[in-house]
Formats: C-alpha cells, sequence, structure tokens
C-alpha cells in the first residue's frame, strides 16, 4: 500500500521520477519553470557564461521580466535590464518580458498560463511561491541555482515537512486573502514555517476567489515557508481553462497524509489586519488602531496589484478623495489588469480621488522607484515586507494591509477603523 503523502511531497515526487519522497530528503527535481527578473538574474547569466554554457535547457521554459527597476529608473538599472534583452535575444526566449509587455513576475505568469497546478517551479525571487495557489509547487532560490536550473532543467531540494492551516466560516466584508495570511503569519511568526510547506485549505479558501489566494501563497514566506499550497478545485480549474500552456495535473493531499503541525482559524466576524513597522508579523486588528498618520499609500505589487485588488480600493475611493498632503499611488500589476482597470472606469474613480496611476512596475516594494519614502515618512502599502528600509530611509515606515484599508487611509490621511470603509 502506498504511503499516504501531502500535495507538496507528491508533486516533489513526480518531478524526481519517485512514486514517494521523505520530508527531510534531498532530491534532484526537475524543473518545468525557472524564473529570472533584473535584479537576480545578471547574477545568473554571469554564473551561466562562467560555466561555460551554450544554450539553456528549453527556450520555452526560461522566463525572464524586466519588472523590479522598469521602466528603467537610472543608469545601473538600464544595464541590468539590458543583460536580460541580449541574454533573451541571444537564446531565443519565447518568454522575455519587457516595456509594453512588461508585468510584475508573479501576476504575469499565471495570467499568461506559463504556469499551472502539479508544475514545479523555481524563480530567483523570494516571492515565486505565489504560483501555489494554483497547487503548484514553486520556490524561491539563489541566482546560481537559477543558473544550474536554466542549464539543466534541475535542482536540488530538500522536501519540506509540511504544515496544515484550516481557515473555517465564511469572510466578513472587506476581508480577503492578505487578511487571513497577515493574520497567520501574525499568529506563528515569521519564523513560524522556516522551510516548511504551508497548505492552506478550508471553507474560507474555497470562498476566496484566485486573485485572494495567489495574495495567501505570496506571503507564505514571510513565515520562512519553503512553498505555500493551495490544493485545485472548480475555482482553480476554471481559471487554468483555456489558459495553461501545458498539460497540466492535478494533485491533493491523502487524507491522511502527516503534517508536522496543523492550526485551525475561525473567519466569523474577522476583521482587516494591519502590520504594523517592521515585521508582516508585527499584526493588529483594524479596530485595535488609532491615529496613525500616513504620508503615502501604495495599492499595487505581486501581492495586491490583481484586478479584484484595484476594484476593491475603486468601491472605497468612488466619490472620494485622497487627504490633502497624501500621495496616493496605484499600480496595475500587468498590462492586461492596467487595461481591464481603464476600461471599467477604475482610471477614472482613482484620478477622480487624485490618485497618481503607474504603469506596471514592482517599484516602491523593494524601495526601487515609484514612490520612495523620505526620513520620518509613513506608508500603507498592499505590498509584502515592511522591513527598515524596505521602501526608502531607514527612518521611514511601512505598514501593510488590504486595498480597502490602504485606500480608506489614503482619504481619511491616517490609518482608520472598519467604520471608514
Amino acid at each position: 500500500m502506498a504511503k499516504p503523502q501531502t500535495i507538496t511531497q507528491k508533486i516533489l515526487a513526480a518531478h524526481c521520477g519517485k512514486d514517494y519522497v521523505e520530508s527531510g530528503e534531498l532530491i534532484l527535481a526537475q524543473v518545468d519553470i525557472a524564473l529570472g527578473n533584473d535584479i537576480t538574474a545578471p547574477l545568473a547569466i554571469r554564473d551561466f557564461h562562467k560555466a561555460k554554457a551554450k544554450q539553456v535547457f528549453d527556450k520555452e521554459r526560461v522566463v525572464l521580466v524586466n519588472d523590479h527597476f522598469a521602466p528603467n529608473k537610472d543608469i545601473a538599472s538600464a544595464h541590468h535590464c539590458q543583460i536580460l534583452r541580449n541574454f533573451a535575444k541571444e537564446q531565443n526566449l519565447t518568454h522575455f518580458y519587457d516595456g509594453g509587455e512588461m508585468g510584475v513576475e508573479h501576476a504575469l505568469l499565471p495570467e499568461k498560463g506559463i504556469v499551472g497546478p502539479g508544475d514545479l517551479i523555481v524563480g530567483a525571487d523570494s516571492h515565486t511561491c505565489t504560483y501555489g495557489a494554483l497547487g503548484a509547487f514553486a520556490s524561491g532560490v539563489g541566482s546560481t541555482d537559477l543558473a544550474a536550473a536554466m542549464i539543466t532543467g534541475e535542482c536540488w531540494l530538500k522536501v519540506p515537512e509540511s504544515m496544515r492551516f484550516v481557515y473555517t466560516g465564511k469572510l466578513p466584508p472587506w476581508v480577503t486573502g492578505k487578511d487571513l495570511i497577515l493574520m497567520t503569519i501574525g499568529d506563528i511568526g515569521v519564523d513560524g514555517a522556516n522551510y516548511r510547506a504551508m497548505e492552506f485549505t478550508g471553507e474560507a479558501i474555497r470562498g476566496l476567489d484566485m486573485d485572494g489566494r495567489l495574495s495567501m501563497a505570496n506571503m507564505a514566506v514571510e513565515a520562512g515557508a519553503k512553498n505555500g499550497i493551495i490544493a485545485p478545485d472548480e475555482v482553480t480549474l476554471e481559471y487554468v481553462k483555456g489558459r495553461t500552456l501545458r498539460p497540466y495535473k492535478v494533485y491533493a493531499s491523502d487524507p491522511d497524509a502527516v503534517y508536522l503541525q496543523e492550526k485551525t482559524y475561525d473567519v466569523n466576524g474577522m476583521e482587516p489586519q494591519v502590520a504594523f513597522p517592521s515585521l508582516p508579523s508585527n499584526v493588529r486588528p483594524l479596530s485595535q488602531i488609532r491615529h496613525v498618520h500616513i504620508d503615502q499609500a501604495v495599492i499595487g505589487s505581486c501581492t495586491n496589484g490583481r484586478l479584484e485588488d484595484l476594484r476593491l480600493a475603486a468601491r472605497v475611493l468612488k466619490g472620494r478623495k485622497v487627504f490633502k498632503g497624501v500621495r496616493l499611488i496605484v499600480i496595475p500589476a500587468t498590462p492586461l489588469i492596467y487595461r481591464q482597470a481603464m476600461d471599467e472606469g477604475l482610471f477614472t474613480i482613482f484620478m477622480d480621488a487624485g490618485a497618481v496611476i503607474s504603469p506596471p512596475t514592482c517599484g516602491p516594494c523593494l524601495g526601487g522607484h515609484m514612490g520612495i519614502l523620505a526620513a520620518g515618512e509613513v506608508a500603507i502599502a498592499t505590498t509584502n515586507r515592511n522591513f527598515t528600509g524596505r521602501m526608502g530611509h531607514p527612518q521611514s515606515q511601512v505598514y501593510l494591509a488590504n486595498p480597502a484599508v490602504a485606500a480608506a487611509a489614503a482619504v481619511a490621511g491616517r490609518i482608520c477603523g472598519p467604520e471608514d470603509l
């Protein structure tokens, strides 16, 4: 009789040619997608050439995206993006995204159907774990590992132990996948899932749309996880239908699979959550926050720059004005999302409120551009990290929240309570 396995174990076993893998086992796994961006890929490309490699293992499966400092903000970033352009041309890569085709990588790849259920994806970016929302194993790796994957199509991995997170009940209005993951990180801490798989399930997860699920998986790494994952269901299959470019396989955990730990959360009556500086785990419910004045609000990033995120912000902003002295920056994550938001009239709402609308970019999330903070400034953002200096000056501060809370704060000039939504 086959040993019971989690969804993470099953995907990893399938990609190393085994029927079963043990937690802690070191495996050499076949990679479906190897991903790099304009910060991490130049190092991988350097190592690719140092290894005297001539061709990537598959020009359809190596994906490069200029998104972190793009559109180029200075000479150094222009050089980095140029390295990717030259390499993509040299290797005739199918999936290279730049200019008007460029979007934030972790929003772009699911949208384009480049990643799908059952895939094994490695990327030289920690938020590669986003694709676990589709039922894939996806994890960040270093640039040297990316170089090896680009050459061989393989990657060494240690099979992580799994933790199971069950969310019961129905999410109240204004509470999103972002709030679920913030609450969870607040509970277990930024090291609570170190090199483990965070498996999300339960009634509340099944009630989330794909945008909410992608937000949850995206921030698994903020708890130290190797990957976050949600087993595919009808929502997943509807999302990937007619979208994915390759055949996919659906996996699910066995009922008697072994977990290191299981935690259950009742989300009935849950409030939106806000992470205070300077850790994603420093979380408080919205009703416990008063008089945190802000200078800037950012709605975007690989966590919350998708269409449902922009719709949620627009619901709050419609007919209202951004508080005088506050800068509201809205960053649609991909060109398609940009066009959809424009066609739906969301841009009119944002502009009438006094927001700045940016082209797709990671921008201020990592202190790149399009909204860097000065000393003493405070921002609320829908991004995923609020470490010291993350969005600019070391003496600035960043609070993390969902798009509705960020929009309401932009209007009030402060992080406000549930009554202001």
